[in-house]
C-alpha cells in the first residue's frame, strides 16, 4: 500500500468572494465532507485540517490536506470523484509519498 497526500487548493480571491454560508448551507459542506469520508472510509490515513500560510514564501492557495493509503493512484483518482472540495470551485493536488530508508 502507498500512501498519498492530497493538498486542497484554492484561490483566495475565490474564497473572499463566497458568501458566508447560512447555518443550512454550513451543514450540507459538512455533510458533504463527512459523506466524502464514509466513501473514503479505511483508505485515510490522516483526514487532515485547514492550513493557514504563515512564512513569506507559502503559497496561500494552499487550504489544507488529507493523506489517504491505497494500491494505486487510480484508487486515489475515483475516491476524488464528485469530492467536496472540488465541488466548490477547488482543485486537489496528489503526491505519492515515499519513507526515507533508515528513518
Amino acid at each position: 500500500m502507498t500512501n498519498f497526500l492530497l493538498i486542497y487548493r484554492i484561490d483566495p480571491a475565490h474564497i473572499g468572494a463566497m458568501p458566508q454560508p447560512t447555518v443550512e448551507e454550513g451543514a450540507q459542506m459538512m455533510a458533504a465532507w463527512k459523506d466524502w469520508a464514509f466513501r473514503a472510509g479505511g483508505t485515510i490515513v490522516d483526514f487532515g485540517d485547514p492550513t493557514v500560510p504563515v512564512s513569506p514564501s507559502a503559497d496561500p492557495t494552499v487550504g489544507g490536506y488529507s493523506v489517504l493509503q491505497a494500491e494505486s493512484f487510480a484508487e486515489i483518482t475515483a475516491l476524488l470523484q464528485g469530492h467536496p472540495h472540488i465541488a466548490m470551485g477547488g482543485t486537489i493536488d496528489v503526491y505519492e509519498t515515499h519513507p526515507v530508508p533508515g528513518a
